[in-house]
């Protein structure tokens, strides 16, 4: 099977793939509940005669393998929704269940594409048109940036020679950027109950380290890079205004665009933690880390391989209803509201009041890191990597909100996600068939990693 056959069999796979899609979007999940999308996958991959394993202590993730030796080639997957984002499809904000969780971020697509690509790379390695392994990446809560970092500590990224993913987005284009590195952690502090007007004496407030701990957070602002974010929210404040809070906690995420950095914010937030014990005479109980991630690194050689591909295939192709679609969705935009949604993707200026981005773009983003994080970053520290976007909702529809999960279970969406595929496969594919180019891409991988190797931030004391 060459590679053209290749994708011409991806665009038979067309209804299969939308269907799964849809069935993901009318079921979402949240943050490591995807049990019906994770076995959705998994069914689908074993049928095709993929190989199946877990993921200890990650219940809802999987690695799906098929063919045997080297190169081992990865695509990542992922399946989670958003809380709050329930919304049926069209330009009206109506929700299909009340503050019920939906695919605002459009991760029903993204995983499927991934699976349509493993698949199409395994009909060619069957065919014996190519050599080595694929493997399709199950990876739950993306959505709480800690899937990936919790695969990574299993270390079923390892062996991998390259790996691409992909996002859904309003405009086509490799990603060339970086995305900050993240680390989430909740503090909770233990104080002595009492009746706050009767005995206050007698009490030891565990609020008040509470809120101590977030005066010097926000005076530790004005001392850390002026990269640094740092954002925090009172996870449990105490349960009558009447009684000395005994138990008070903290959850803070800290952002940065390289690890080095929020390992260091994170060093003085603990420093600041004890000290607002210390002066309220409460305990420092807990400090719990939630999840981490590094900072996205490019490969530039596997960012040239995508470009080159979707270039040549041209673009999603939609069609009329696609369009209509796009218009219908734009007019739901206020004055301006619209390129406000650009900044994200690198979307142009001059596309202000088109509905539709439909051909391929340069890659984007080269030497700027995006304010925002996402666990791809720790693969990518791991094996060479490279992401892209595709157009599966109108240009200037943010993500995590209606417009998306609106948008996110339309014929539009679907044909942006099968391109998605078949970009992943033909880029495989390339690096499969051309040992050189793959050499190209760990080589410079080799020398970006040179002098600062991956470590798991949950195996390490930070």
């Amino acid at each position: 099977m060459d590679k053209q056959s290749m994708l011409d069999w991806l665009d038979g796979q067309e209804k299969m793939l939308s269907d799964m899609a849809r069935v993901i979007w009318e079921k979402p999940e949240l943050a490591m509940e995807e049990v019906f999308a994770s076995g959705l996958q998994r069914d689908a991959l074993a049928a095709a005669g993929f190989r199946l394993r877990e993921v200890p202590g990650v219940p809802t993730a999987f690695v799906a393998e098929y063919g045997s030796g080297r190169p081992v080639l990865g695509i990542l997957g992922e399946y989670d929704a958003l809380p709050d984002l329930s919304q049926q499809p069209g330009p009206e904000r109506r929700a299909l269940v009340e503050h019920g969780p939906g695919h605002g971020c459009g991760h029903n697509l993204l995983g499927t594409a991934g699976l349509g690509a493993a698949m199409a790379l395994a009909r060619a390695i069957g065919s014996g048109a190519l050599a080595g392994t694929v493997r399709y990446y199950g990876c739950p809560a993306e959505e709480t940036i800690s899937g990936k970092t919790l695969m990574a500590k299993a270390h079923v990224f390892d062996d991998l020679d390259a790996c691409v993913t992909w996002h859904p987005s309003s405009y086509t284009a490799p990603w060339a950027n970086s995305m900050l590195a993240n680390l989430s952690v909740r503090f909770r502090f233990k104080g002595i109950p009492a009746h706050a007007a009767s005995a206050a004496e007698l009490g030891r407030s565990a609020l008040d380290a509470v809120e101590l701990m977030n005066v010097g957070a926000n005076y530790l602002r004005e001392h850390v890079n002026e990269k640094v974010r740092m954002h925090y929210v009172t996870t449990n404040g105490g349960s009558v205004p009447n009684t000395v809070p005994e138990d008070a906690e903290v959850w803070y995420m800290v952002r940065a665009p390289k690890f080095e950095m929020v390992r260091d914010t994170f060093r003085r937030l603990k420093n600041i933690a004890r000290g607002a014990a210390q002066m309220t005479e409460t305990q420092l109980a807990e400090v719990r880390l939630e999840s981490a991630a590094w900072e996205v690194l490019t490969n530039e050689v596997i960012c040239g391989v995508l470009d080159r591909n979707m270039k040549a295939m041209g673009g999603p192709g939609f069609e009329e209803e696609d369009r209509r679609f796009a218009a219908e969705m734009v007019k739901t935009f206020g004055p301006g509201e619209q390129l406000k949604g650009f900044a994200p993707f690198f979307v142009p200026a001059e596309l202000e009041g088109q509905g539709l981005f439909e051909g391929t773009a340069d890659p984007v983003g080269r030497g700027v890191c995006i304010m925002a994080s996402s666990d791809v970053g720790d693969v990518s520290w791991i094996a060479p990597l490279c992401q892209f976007g595709v157009s599966v909702w109108p240009l200037g529809i943010p993500t995590h909100t209606w417009r998306t999960t609106a948008s996110t279970s339309s014929h539009l969406a679907m044909r942006g996600m099968l391109f998605a595929a078949k970009t992943m496969a033909a880029t495989l594919y390339d690096l499969s068939a051309d040992p050189a180019l793959l050499g190209e891409a760990q080589a410079e991988f080799a020398r970006a990693t040179e002098k600062q190797k991956y470590v798991c931030a949950l195996d390490e004391e930070i």
